[in-house]
This record gives structure tokens, sequence and C-alpha cells, in this order.
């Protein structure tokens, strides 16, 4: 799911389909029994589950939202090839069949991908899907009208850079073949032993190319999960869903569907949420949220009362806060500079400011801390709990900084607790130590944007964050340190302009594995061997807080979203 402020519309999205919030560290959920928590008594059937959301569920058509492992509300109605495993913690991270009966076949070297459809599978009016409807559900994306999903379809598919969708081009994309009705054949340009896990975005979802309205399909998509749309208010502000009935669970060994309804109601205040799921009076009993966290403030009150921690979901999703440098500006030009500064970090005070150990855990990897990244612990510049702040004027005086240097650290000014002044404070403290006086430079959240993905504006020194597309340490490195991915006219994630021949290899080395234990295994590697050049400085990884009312039960949170999955909730 790329920086929170992409995926502050895909994870919600995982941030809530997405990236709507962000949210995952190893394990799931600590302050319940996830499954079955909530009561004693067996899942449900009925009922109505209310989603309390601060960000609307907005361009709900398959072929605009970036979702990770298809989203939250969305995979409810929208079934794909493959999807996410509906398990709590490390097991939530694997890839399962959705659609398809496997996660994929690829042919020997990974540039063929052939899928074949469950048999039995039909839409909400009971028609049946087909390999045709997917290959259209796909070509749609392409449509300018229609942008806004995951990029890598065009990357990927053989003669896809510039295919302006179905549309403009009547004659499709050749790369995708489909062979008979059940059968759907990719051809991609270069091995993506990862392909399993972009067939779980919502462009892989069925569409009928006789039912497709175009900018209008949103209103109303043809549902090939256990919910169809039945109100679509203010582009998603208000989201209601009802079963669909020719949804089965026979072919679908994911999605449970206790509720018989979903009403989705977004567009409200973090503390409105927080307040109406901690009271959780009337139809607010059988409500959860999908993309809003508890804050420190709020976290204490509800640590001091039982009931309601026994309401709070954990969740960790791929994510890591961090400090970025911009080698070709001085002083961060002389890698000595980078490592002292990592020397002289304190994350104890960062955690702190974040909002403590319960909301923050400390990093010294790029990679999260989970298995299916390929987390492999390293440290290349100790610096213990508080900082290391003698090794750091070592290295400055190295640097020919004996007496300190002054510099510049650029931050958001959004109160977002990752790249906001709360964080750059507390590493400016730290770095006065060291001798490094840091003067702060806060920008509104646009312009902090703007500069930082601007390859001609991008500063110095500033705080930074990435979230992953699905949970791997491909989409993790890749955009940030693979030197073929630097954009000079638009917006680059490459921010220390990295371009090693040996990592650009050993990452085309890794994609062409099918063997995703294995390739978690480099993963973790190369990230190491990329942390050694003290490009970024790693700070924390963000640990999610969520309530859920007192009606609310078997939750489930997952390594692949961080937030409570609503496709297993059942209400009384």
């Amino acid at each position: 799911m790329r920086q929170p402020s992409v995926i502050a519309r895909r994870v919600a999205a995982a941030s809530v389909s997405l990236v709507v919030a962000a949210g995952a560290a190893a394990c799931g959920p600590k302050d319940n029994d996830a499954k079955g928590s909530g009561g004693d008594s067996a899942p449900h059937r009925g009922g109505t589950l209310t989603v309390l959301n601060s960000e609307p569920q907005s361009d709900f058509d398959p072929a605009r939202l970036y979702t990770s492992g298809g989203g939250n509300v969305p995979s409810l109605v929208f079934r794909t090839l493959t999807t996410r495993n509906r398990e709590n913690g490390a097991a939530g991270a694997e890839v399962v069949p959705d659609l398809a009966t496997d996660t994929g076949r690829p042919n020997k070297d990974a540039t063929v991908w052939t899928y074949t459809l469950k048999a039995g599978l039909t839409y909400e009016d009971g028609s049946p899907i087909t390999s045709a409807d997917i290959k259209y559900g796909i070509e749609r994306s392409f449509a300018p009208e229609l942008s806004g999903g995951a990029p890598y379809l065009r990357d990927w598919l053989v003669g896809a850079a510039d295919y302006q969708g179905p549309y403009k081009d009547k004659k499709g994309l050749s790369a995708i073949e489909t062979p008979d009705a059940r059968t759907i054949v990719f051809h991609l340009n270069k091995p993506e032993g990862e392909f399993p896990y972009l067939a779980t975005q919502t462009q892989f979802t069925p569409v009928p190319k006789a039912k497709d309205t175009g900018t209008r399909y949103e209103s109303h998509p043809v549902s090939s999960g256990p919910y169809k749309v039945v109100k679509n208010e203010n582009d998603g502000e208000h989201l209601v869903l009802e079963r669909n009935t020719h949804w089965s669970g026979r072919v679908d060994a994911e999605r449970k569907a206790y509720p018989d309804t979903i009403d989705v109601r977004s567009g409200l205040d973090s503390s409105v949420i927080n307040q109406r799921l901690s009271a959780s009076q009337g139809a607010d009993a059988a409500a959860v949220t999908t993309d809003t966290n508890l804050g420190p403030a709020e976290l204490a009150k509800v640590t001091g009362d039982k009931a309601l921690a026994a309401r709070v979901g954990t969740g960790r999703f791929g994510y890591t806060n961090y400090i970025a440098f911009n080698p070709t500006v001085k002083p961060f030009d002389d890698p000595r500079v980078r490592q002292a500064i990592a020397y002289a970090i304190d994350r104890s005070s960062v955690v702190n400011a974040a909002g403590g150990s319960a909301l923050a855990e400390p990093a010294t990897t790029f990679l999260p801390d989970q298995k299916s990244f390929g987390y492999t612990p390293y440290d290349p510049f100790p610096a213990g709990r508080s900082g290391n702040a003698a090794k750091a004027r070592e290295l400055l005086a190295q640097a020919g900084h004996k007496n300190g240097l002054t510099v510049t650290l650029t931050h958001s000014n959004a109160k977002d607790f990752e790249t906001s002044p709360e964080i750059a404070t507390a590493v400016q403290d730290a770095l006065k130590k060291a001798g490094i006086k840091v003067e702060l430079q806060g920008l509104e959240d646009n312009d902090y944007r703007d500069r930082t993905h601007g390859l001609k504006t991008e500063p110095g020194f500033f705080l930074a964050h990435w979230g992953a597309d699905w949970p791997s340490g491909g989409p993790f490195l890749a955009p940030i340190f693979d030197g073929r991915q630097i954009v000079k006219d638009g917006a680059n994630f490459n921010t220390g302009l990295l371009n090693d021949e040996s990592v650009n290899a050993e990452i085309d080395a890794i994609n062409k594995l099918t063997d995703l234990d294995a390739a978690a295994k480099r993963w973790g590697a190369l990230d190491k061997k990329i942390g050694e050049k003290a490009l970024v400085v790693p700070l924390f990884h963000p640990v999610y807080k969520r309530l859920y009312g007192s009606d609310v039960k078997n939750v489930v949170i997952s390594d692949w979203t961080g937030v409570l999955d609503i496709s297993q909730v059942s209400v009384k």
C-alpha cells in the first residue's frame, strides 16, 4: 500500500480499503483474543454492522481504488483473483486464492502467469463470472477517466505502457489472454515472482462489459462478493451494503459475511468516532472503525478502564517512519555526517513523541519487523535507546566539523505523530547533544509532499514515511532504493538517489523468485546492505489501537492490513 500521503487513499482502503489510514509488527491483537473476542458466544448471522470512519470510501469503482489485499470495505463487494488470508497476525500476511483455484501458475521465469477460475462463480444478479470479465475489468482501469488504482499493471504487462483503456482502444490488451471462460493468462515484461500479491488489487475484479457505466459505475458496481451496494451518497460518505443472495461461502472460503447489512458512515471527526465507540450506545454497540486510531490521551483513558481495554484491537501494518537524506545537499554528501546523525538519534524520545511505546516501536531496520517482509535484525550505527552522542561527535570531527554544525530539518505541520513537529523536536533535542544544531522548517502538508517528492526541490534532511502495497520487501525497498525508479519530472521516492548496480541487480534477481519465503530472506539481506549506506535513519514502526463496539464479535486483525477485518465480524 507508498507514502502515507498516497496511502491515506489506500490502506484505509488498508489504510480502509486501503490505505486510508495505515497500520502494522509481527503479531495480531494483544488486547484481546481476536477470533471470538468480545464475548463467549459463537459468531452470529444477521444484524447490521456500522462502520464509523473519518475518510469517505470515495471512488467506489474497482478500477479507481488503490487497495492493499483488496481493501476492507471494497473487499465485501469486489472479489479478485487472489486475496489476503483472513487470519490474525503473521498468518494473515499470506496471499491465498479468491476467485481463482490457486495463487497462480508461473512459467519457468515468472513472465507468464496462468489462473483458472473456480466453478460456480456468479454476480449479484446470478449471471456467471468469466475470465473475459476480469480481463475487461483490468482494461478499464487503464482509462484516464478511471485513474487512481495501483500503477503496476501498466509497467508489468507487455505492451501496456501507452494503453488508454477499452473506451478508446477496442482491441484491448493482447498481454491478457482468455482461452476459455475460466482461464486467464498474463504476459509480463519481466519476471515478477510477486504477481500473486498484485492480483489482490481491486483492478482484478470482474466487471461485466454490458453493465459498465463508466464514471457512473461507482454508484452501483456489480457485486462479485457477499454484499451489494444499495446506497452511495456524497461519493462514499454514506455507503450501505446489503447481502448478495447469489454469493455462496462454498466458493468463498475467506469472507464470513455474518451481518445482513453494512452501514458505512464517514466524514466524522476522529474524537467523535472514539467517543461513540467508547459509549457503545444503540447502533454504535455494533460499530467498528477501519481508519481511526486511539491517540495517546484517549489510550490512557481506555487503559484505565478494563471493560474498554477489552474492546481495543491492536494491529501492525508494514510501515516505517524515518529520516531521509539528500546526498547531493551539503553536508549530507559526506557519509560520516549521515552516520553521525544515525548514532545521535534518541529513539526513546522519538517513540515518546509518537505517543509512547503502546503506539510506536523503535526501528533500526528499514523493513518492518515482520517475517513476510524478510525482516533481518541489524543496527549498523548502534545508538542504544538514547543515542550515542560521543560516537556522533567523533564522526563529525573526522568530517571536519569538530565544533559541530547547523542543519535544517524539514517536516510537515500535519498533526500525524509521524512527520509532524513532535517528532522533529525530538530529533532536534537528540542531535543537540552531539553538537548538531537543528533548525526546524515546518511546511503545510501539501507543500511538504511536493517539496520532498520533487527531485529539484528535495531538502537535504527531512522526515519521511513509507507503507507497503503488500507484505513483502519488494514494494518496500524497490521504490525507495532502485536507481531505475528515480523520477526526474514527477513524484520521486528514491530520496537518497541511490543508483547502485549491485542493488538494482539484486532487486531483479529476487523478483524472479516465486518461492516467497526464499525471496523474503533475500529482501532482508538487501535491507541490511542498503542500511549500511546511511541514506535513511529508521525511527519507528507505528502500532494501531482501535476501539470496537460492545456487540462486535470475531475480531480478526492481520499483519497485512493492521486493521480489523470487517469481512470476519459478527454482531449481536
